[in-house]
């Protein structure tokens, strides 16, 4: 589990998510649409990266191909150097249970276990010895301030408190990379601000390597980079930089309305 980062990193930036030419066509050759064409980027360590586009742009598409849940049609993804894209069977299983943590808009916590349990599952999983998960369980909801809702279950928690289970649960593995699609999507204003809150949060205190999808321009500011796709290729991409989160998404719906204005800016 790794720990809360001091104020001074001194971590080594490694380049953990590279895509080469990424391809994904669906149909037939009569009538095949490029969901993704060509796309090539590349996700260093502790990156907070945002992929933004109107409906039909690609990008869950894209995160699909990443997270291993669809196979591309050409091209290659590396995550941490190992091209994910010739995984198979058991391999194939281990990266998604050891090296992806996944961030929901339900939290999509298992109602009858506990917070603790929750968190826990994952490891118990990779049978991780019951010691070491009773430690990195409590270390983790330490730092995440949810100590005390531990032997609580979903439905005895508020929402807040959820979100930081689900957290927990997605960094407990000490993932590789972090996705996120679409988190706010079925959220109030209140309960998406606490959840990008908890991802700016997971980025900056853990060192957290997330990769978010995103068609909200308010989501989109609250990370490092933005990408932006346009009929499956990069239209444009801009860096937060020292600018305030504010200042940035006045630079997101400029690029926005370049695109067309086909995304949400609320």
């Amino acid at each position: 589990m790794k720990k809360a980062k001091n104020k001074v990193n001194n971590q080594t930036v490694r380049q953990i998510l590279k895509l080469e030419s990424v391809e994904k066509y669906y149909g037939s050759r009569s009538a095949l649409t490029k969901a993704v064409d060509r796309i090539s980027f590349t996700v260093d360590s502790s990156e907070f990266v945002a992929i933004m586009g109107a409906s039909g742009s690609g990008k869950t598409t894209l995160l699909n191909c990443i997270a291993t849940i669809d196979r591309v049609t050409a091209g290659k993804i590396y995550v941490d150097g190992e091209d994910i894209t010739r995984l198979k069977g058991e391999k194939l299983n281990r990266f998604r249970r050891e090296e992806l943590g996944f961030v929901f808009q339900d939290f999509n916590l298992l109602d009858t276990l506990t917070a603790r349990e929750n968190i826990a599952l994952a490891l118990a999983i990779q049978k991780v010895h019951p010691l070491e998960i009773t430690d990195r369980v409590e270390k983790v909801s330490s730092e995440l301030g949810i100590s005390k809702v531990l032997d609580k279950f979903p439905y005895q928690m508020s929402g807040g408190q959820k979100q930081r289970v689900a957290s927990a649960r997605a960094i407990i593995t000490d993932p590789k990379l972090v996705l996120a699609d679409e988190p706010t999507g079925a959220l109030d204003s209140r309960s998406a601000r606490m959840l990008l809150e908890q991802l700016e949060e997971l980025n900056q205190r853990f060192d957290s390597t997330i990769l978010m999808v995103t068609h909200d321009a308010f989501a989109a500011s609250y990370a490092k980079r933005v990408i932006f796709l346009k009929d499956g290729k990069i239209f444009n991409e801009i860096r937060r930089g020292d600018h305030s989160r504010k200042e940035f998404f006045d630079q997101i719906i400029d690029v926005v309305t370049a695109l067309g204005g086909d995304t949400n800016v609320l």
